[in-house]
């Protein structure tokens, strides 16, 4: 027959010798191990899911208690891969699930949702290798992954589950893009903060005259043009044709369309980023990789770089991560230049090269300029090619320089470059600069042009040095200055008006000058590029978006969202020097009419063409936060009143996840959140009220001498446990342990459910906690999970009488066990608000091993103290002690201070200087009776013996120090 509370096989004794049967009869009937955890977990698991014991009600739903303080608490999102997790994914999930348990006993209505990050490119390729369509190995792979989270018996509200792959969640993602669409960036706004505001009211100023009609002087995709820093005003707005209005307006949209160069790689019939070419080829079958132009989707996130940098000191995140995104963003100030372009002959065309410099102080000291090779400029230059000028040259230099990424010329120490044939006019000194076109400089930065000055940056100076050109000093450097350019701070030379001003000041009265000569203006810089919101994919959300016979772009209605993936049969990518998305591939979808679309303002039988790029999976991994907050409302992206609660005026209230999401995803997130807020979607001024990294949980890997890692599979030790020599098997060779980020190529990956299996989840979950601090990072080594394993059988065996599966009660409370208690709850509460899980499981050890037996109270009170860290165990217990309802809405126990306090403490007495004994006394025992305590001490006699004793000093509380020779 099977065990009721193990589920173990209980053989008939009449099939039993007689040694067998004594054997059996002295094996505890109720001992904790891997057997007994798989029955408890899984029984409580199913119960609290029957139970509904982690759903959480919304304002205005039945049992809703709005009078309780909130807690947002959100896991990152995870991607949903097809080997399912590994043991370092749910640490971050453990600890967001011990302080959303801990605030949940103290009284917090407590939201802990988790979804799936769900579009992404592994199952795209998934697809062209097998045509199984994405959905499918996706939905399955978060089948795995949402079945092992739940083995783990994880709080999570599984009523409020979505992952972005939903029609109906990116139904909302679609939502917010035609926002931002539909959007500019006003600077003057707030104050001159700055804020989005709905481009009809831009039109409208432009309409009624009471703005000045002219492209963006901010849109960076007119950076170069040759207009000044302020614009040039394009005339009144009835005078315009419609080409023109549109181009204006456009320059204004938060999202809009620009010409990207990308990587584009005909084989794989996509664009790859940077670090995923090498010398050419991409790094996923090493085939041909050519940089080509890409009309893209941007979104100007640049317009809101300043406030993405002064909102990171409100926020509560680490510090190291703040400065991440502060150098990411990149402010600089300086000023932006019209050098007037010569043509060869000595014709000035009209137009002007403009530059972005930090240091415009320093322009007397110009001697020659270098645009990027994508540059505008170089097309000119063979477009009014003069005899001078080496065409074939230029265009090979272009053609190479365009094959090879940004970090590779970044990384490049050679200089290279082509003269343009062109000059400009320094518009201060009237001089004529030669203008050159080297990889060094990038169109991704600034203008793509720079002013190079040689004798104050050093990539200048070597580049004058490998090409001949002049050096002119316009900083004095200290005399005994040896080196080439100097950087330093001196009084200006060579510089006429600005000659010994010291920097700052030089700087200022130049960009006065400039303003005043409209030869340029102040300008504030970012690292900062607007972000290319474009995928060449089929796996991933559909714009909302088609264009008419003329190439204009219409945003679709918000009544036709959301615009569904269509079918695919075929998954193959065109093959083509010609980039076409995947998706171009649904011809019945992507040609299609107004009326269809869902277009407004349109003929409804006008033929349109939808956007057949795809968004990438930042799109809806920027604001999932928002929707756990409201996840059944079909009517609004989230309501008034769940908003109001679970957001409050700070957002998440504790957002946990990996030191690889510092930059992008983060400020990603936070730059959809600023837009909407302006847009009086959300009321929060930031979605993260307070971030935390938790470490990387690596595993051993063993590396040859030439730093080349071998797989674990592949190396065996032949020395001994203490004395250990790895060899690789197939040269015999030795390799060196190592630890390591865990990986399938390494085969170091350990499957939790594996360590479930042999130990369950509530010995795991207190092992990755206990394993170090949660920001460390720290190797896996599964033989010391044995002694957690061991804490939870001491846990139970301190509760339950292993023969007769019976509680443990005295009714006789101790002292020592009372105090160690009270130290316990106010020990645990304390770590647990600091996240220091390690050192709260340091005090249940230690109460366990003071504690004996306990009374009914204080195992109570125990077993809700434990309840965050071994849920199934504690829920067990508390059954056991008669409660019916879960432990996990028990209060958390309070603790008295006096309660923490030492009656007793332990004193060292040393002999000159040296620890030699310990005193247990009384607090408060006075000098003199410490004095003769430590004199009269069995061991202390022993050595002072035959000595005399000079001197005793004492401090009461703190030591004896007897000077005895």
């Amino acid at each position: 027959m099977v065990s009721a509370l193990l589920g173990r096989v209980v053989l008939d004794s009449s099939t039993m010798s007689q040694s067998e049967q004594q054997q059996t009869e002295t094996v505890p009937t109720s001992r904790y191990d891997a057997a007994m955890a798989q029955v408890i977990e899984t029984r409580w698991q199913q119960w609290w899911d029957e139970q509904g014991t982690y759903v959480q009600p919304n304002p205005g739903e039945d049992g809703f208690d709005g009078s309780k303080p909130k807690y947002f608490c959100l896991d990152m999102f995870p991607y949903p891969s097809g080997a399912g997790l590994h043991v370092g994914h749910p640490e971050g999930y453990t600890a967001t699930d011990i302080i959303c348990r801990y605030k949940k006993m103290k009284g917090f209505n407590v939201l802990h949702p988790m979804g799936w990050d769900a579009f992404g490119l592994p199952a795209e390729q998934y697809a062209i290798q097998t045509g199984v369509h994405p959905e499918v190995t996706t939905k399955t792979a978060i089948d795995n992954f949402r079945r092992q989270l739940q083995r783990f018996g994880f709080c999570y509200d599984w009523t409020r589950e979505f992952g972005t792959i939903d029609p109906e969640y990116y139904r909302w993602t679609q939502w917010v893009f035609l926002k931002v669409y539909h959007s500019w960036f006003d600077p003057e706004a707030d104050g001159g903060l700055g804020k989005a505001r709905p481009i009809n009211d831009l039109i409208k100023e432009f309409v009624d005259g009471v703005r000045p009609v002219k492209l963006n002087p901010n849109a960076v995709e007119y950076t170069g043009a040759g207009d000044l820093p302020d614009g040039t005003d394009a005339g009144p707005w009835e005078t315009l044709d419609n080409e023109t209005r549109k181009a204006v307006v456009d320059s204004y949209r938060l999202a809009y369309l620009s010409q990207q160069t990308v990587n584009w790689c005909p084989k794989l019939g996509t664009a790859l980023a940077n670090e995923e070419v090498k010398d050419g080829l991409s790094e996923r079958g090493n085939y041909p990789v050519f940089r080509k132009p890409l009309r893209q989707w941007m979104f100007r996130i640049t317009a809101y770089a300043d406030r993405l940098l002064d909102g990171l000191s409100d926020l509560d995140w680490p510090n190291s991560t703040k400065t991440q995104q502060a150098e990411w963003i990149g402010r600089s100030e300086g000023a932006e230049i019209g050098f007037p372009i010569v043509l060869p002959g000595g014709l000035e065309m009209g137009e002007s090269l403009r530059v972005f410099t930090t240091r415009p102080d320093t322009i007397y000291g110009a001697t020659y300029m270098v645009v990027a090779p994508e540059h505008g400029l170089v097309e000119m230059a063979i477009e009014f090619a003069g005899e001078d000028t080496d065409c074939d040259k230029i265009n090979e230099y272009v053609k190479t320089a365009s094959n090879r990424s940004d970090i590779e010329r970044q990384e490049n120490k050679e200089k290279t470059g082509v003269f343009l044939g062109l000059h400009v006019r320094n518009p201060v000194t009237e001089e004529l600069i030669p203008v050159w076109t080297a990889d060094y400089v990038m169109m991704s930065y600034g203008t793509g042009a720079i002013m190079a000055v040689p004798a104050q940056d050093q990539r200048d100076w070597d580049f004058a040095k490998e090409f001949d050109l002049p050096i002119v000093r316009t900083v004095t450097p200290p005399e005994d200055f040896d080196g080439e350019a100097y950087t330093g701070d001196g009084p200006a030379m060579n510089s006429e008006i600005l000659n010994g001003l010291h920097i700052e000041e030089a700087k200022n009265k130049m960009i006065d000058w400039l303003t005043k000569h409209k030869i340029g203006a102040h300008r504030v810089n970012f690292k900062l590029r607007d972000w290319l919101f474009s995928r060449q994919r089929y796996w991933g959300e559909p714009f909302p978006i088609v264009f008419d016979d003329f190439g204009n772009h219409h945003g679709v209605s918000e009544d036709s969202l959301p615009v569904k993936l269509p079918p695919l049969t075929d998954y193959q990518p065109v093959e083509s020097d010609t980039p076409m998305p995947l998706l171009g591939k649904a011809t019945d979808w992507v040609e299609t009419t107004a009326g269809k679309a869902g277009v407004d303002g349109m003929h409804s039988d006008s033929k349109v063409r939808r956007e057949t790029n795809t968004m990438p999976g930042w799109a809806g991994s920027c604001w999932y936060y928002l929707r756990y907050c409201d996840n059944k409302n079909n009517d609004q992206l989230i309501g008034d009143a769940a908003q109001d609660y679970w957001m409050g005026e700070g957002g998440v209230d504790l957002y946990i996840g990996g030191n690889e999401h510092a930059v992008l995803h983060l400020l990603y997130a936070r730059f959809w959140h600023m837009v909407m807020y302006d847009l009086d979607v959300v009321k929060s001024k930031e979605p993260f009220r307070k971030l935390f990294h938790q470490g990387m949980i690596t595993s051993h890997a063993y590396q040859r001498s030439n730093k080349a890692l071998v797989p674990i599979d592949e190396v065996e030790n032949r020395g001994t446990e203490e004395q250990p020599v790895y060899i690789e098997i197939a040269d015999n060779t030795p390799v060196e342990r190592i630890v390591a980020k865990m990986s399938k190529t390494l085969k170091n990956v350990v499957n939790p459910d594996d360590v479930i299996a042999e130990y369950g989840a509530d010995t795991f979950r207190l092992y990755e906690m206990y394993m170090g601090p949660l920001e460390a990072s720290k190797p896996w080594n599964t033989r010391d999970i044995v002694g957690l394993y061991r804490l939870v059988q001491k846990i139970w065996r301190l509760c339950i009488d292993e023969s007769t599966g019976e509680l443990r009660i005295t009714d006789n409370a101790e002292d020592t066990v009372e105090k160690q208690l009270h130290r316990m709850i106010a020990k645990v509460g304390s770590d647990i608000e600091k996240l220091s899980f390690n050192t709260a499981i340091a005090a249940m050890f230690e109460f366990v091993n003071v504690a004996k037996v306990l009374t009914k109270d204080q195992m109570e009170r125990f077993v809700r103290v434990i309840g965050p860290f071994v849920p199934h165990v504690s829920e067990e217990l508390w059954h056991k002690l008669g409660n019916e309802s879960s432990v996990a809405i028990a209060e958390w126990p309070n603790f008295e201070e006096s309660m923490l306090v030492d009656d007793e403490i332990e004193i060292p007495i040393q002999v000159m200087g040296k620890l030699r004994s310990k005193l247990h006394v009384s607090r408060d025992t006075d000098a003199k009776e410490l004095e003769a305590l430590a004199l009269a001490d069995e061991r202390i006699k022993e050595l002072i013996e035959g000595k005399t004793v000079r001197k005793v000093v004492v401090v009461p509380g703190r030591l004896v120090n007897i000077v005895a020779n």
